[in-house]
């Protein structure tokens, strides 16, 4: 096995709980229910209140594209046999990297399963690590990351 090729490999998005179909399904639903309420208030009168029905489809719209620039975001963590490298890349697409020699770092689960953190130490350095990880996903990557350092 080369030096290089990683033994531990692991990328890490934000969770969406909605994805881009159940986003498009969503926004026909918030369309049709404004078509409906201003079909209703436009029959008792109240036109000028369409313009303000529409701005909760471009608040809802807008909304959800934030939310999807974001999850552009990642955090990959690799482990080779010489480093362990933790890349990190912002929604704009700004890398970050930081390399720590895979026999001196050490894995810190930190906390208990519902608000616990992952960081790694070595050398009088400090990173957290799985901030897009659920609580209880955490500790199950502490342990598979103290694991592939053992090996």
């Amino acid at each position: 096995m080369d030096r290089n090729t990683p033994v531990f490999d692991a990328v890490i998005h934000p969770y969406r709980s909605l994805g881009p179909e159940g986003f498009r399904w969503l926004f026909r639903v918030v369309v049709a229910a404004n078509v409906a309420g201003a079909a209703i208030i436009m029959s008792l009168g109240g036109w000028p209140v369409l313009g303000f029905m529409g701005l909760d489809i471009l608040f809802v719209y807008v909304a959800f594209r934030m939310s999807y620039a974001q999850a552009r975001a990642f955090e990959r963590v690799t482990i080779d046999r010489e480093a362990l490298t933790v890349e990190r890349v912002d929604p704009k697409g700004l890398r970050r990297e930081w390399r720590f020699p895979a026999y001196w770092v050490s894995v810190w689960f930190e906390g208990d399963e519902e608000r616990g953190t992952v960081t790694l130490r070595s050398h009088g350095r400090a990173l957290e690590v799985g901030s897009f990880l659920s609580p209880f996903e955490r500790k199950s990557f502490a342990d598979a990351l103290r694991e592939a350092l053992r090996r």
